[in-house]
């Protein structure tokens, strides 16, 4: 054998060699895929309603409304299986960098996504009570994690005293606060779900350059129904994506009318406590989700209407929704053959 042939042979080698490890070394990205989804009129897998109201009367409802998920592996991921990712139209590769970002760990970004998702339930609630038709009062909005309210006052409440001074507005709270000092235990008196509940807290020092105390809640408008509701789900996805379903499935059990008519509606969307609904990501893999479950009917924020172009599976009717009340208005003149925005 020449030394010209067994130069290409051991080049040839080391090739293949070289060639199979490259395939086979982890890569520095994630497989992103359609994910489970999740009637929100229904119950989860465990059986548990994900959707739980007490004090008033439900209706019974028909069809779907549910939320859909993008699931997002784990596992290190080869350049091979990278390559087979790619080549699938119903799989996303993404650099591992733009869901868990350089100096955060896996378990803060669960952290952070959980956190996400227990602020779109509280933001369902308020947009859902406030189309319902239920006034505005002055109210916790927000409760910050780890502050003197957690665990004690709740979105929704409707601040009535502290410590016997009615605090009807931002302005005398405030200004109530800043005559306080931070380790004073305080009595604060709310209206939770249309009965008198108090707490009690100890004030937490002023923020940075202000005097006084603080409770740890942001406070404005709030619709406050009659009725509590507990939302399931917390311990098996994450996100702020699950705001709009939500609410809507909170309007389908106690509203007025049925917005679902029997139908296999499912969609996505973000929602504030006024009702607006933001745009989210991972929705073609989402609008595959929801189609394989068997939704005829998606819900897309506006905001999303560029990527759903192109994208929507067949036998899938997308509506383009920017609030609460446009949707609720949409599935009504969906039902009754009446035009609709569209993506």
């Amino acid at each position: 054998m020449s030394r010209r042939v067994r130069t290409l042979l051991v080049g040839g080698v080391l090739f293949v060699v070289l060639f199979v490890l490259a395939l086979t070394l982890p890569v520095p990205y994630v497989i992103l895929s359609p994910g489970p989804t999740y009637n929100t009129l229904g119950a989860d897998q465990s059986g548990n309603q994900i959707i739980v109201i007490k004090g008033t009367a439900q209706k019974h409802t028909t069809g779907n409304l549910n939320m859909t998920t993008v699931n997002v592996s784990t596992q290190s991921l080869t350049a091979f299986a990278a390559l087979d990712g790619w080549l699938l139209h119903n799989e996303v590769v993404v650099p591992k960098s733009s869901i868990y970002p350089p100096g955060q760990s896996q378990k803060q970004v669960d952290q952070q996504n959980t956190q996400d998702f227990a602020q779109s339930q509280d933001d369902a609630i308020a947009a859902a009570s406030c189309e319902l038709g239920y006034p505005a009062k002055f109210g916790v909005i927000v409760v910050q994690g780890g502050s003197p309210a957690q665990n004690k006052l709740q979105p929704a409440d409707v601040l009535k005293t502290l410590d016997g001074h009615p605090v009807d507005s931002a302005a005398k709270l405030t200004a109530l606060l800043q005559t306080q000092s931070p380790g004073k235990a305080v009595s604060i008196a709310v209206t939770r779900a249309g009965k008198p509940v108090t707490v009690s807290l100890t004030l937490a020092a002023a923020a940075a350059g202000k005097k006084g105390a603080r409770i740890g809640i942001e406070v404005g408008p709030v619709c406050a129904a009659p009725f509590s509701v507990d939302l399931g789900l917390g311990n098996q996805i994450g996100g702020p994506s699950a705001g709009l379903m939500f609410a809507l499935g909170i309007m389908d059990k106690v509203g007025p009318v049925d917005l679902t008519k029997g139908r296999y509606i499912a969609g996505t969307g973000t929602i504030d406590p006024t009702g607006n609904v933001g745009a989210i990501g991972g929705i073609q893999l989402k609008m595959i989700a929801a189609r394989h479950a068997g939704a005829t009917v998606f819900l897309a924020p506006a905001g999303n209407c560029s990527d759903v172009s192109g994208a929507v599976p067949k036998g899938l009717n997308v509506i383009k929704v920017d609030t609460l009340h446009h949707a609720v208005q949409d599935l009504l003149a969906l039902e009754s053959g009446q035009p609709v925005p569209r993506c």
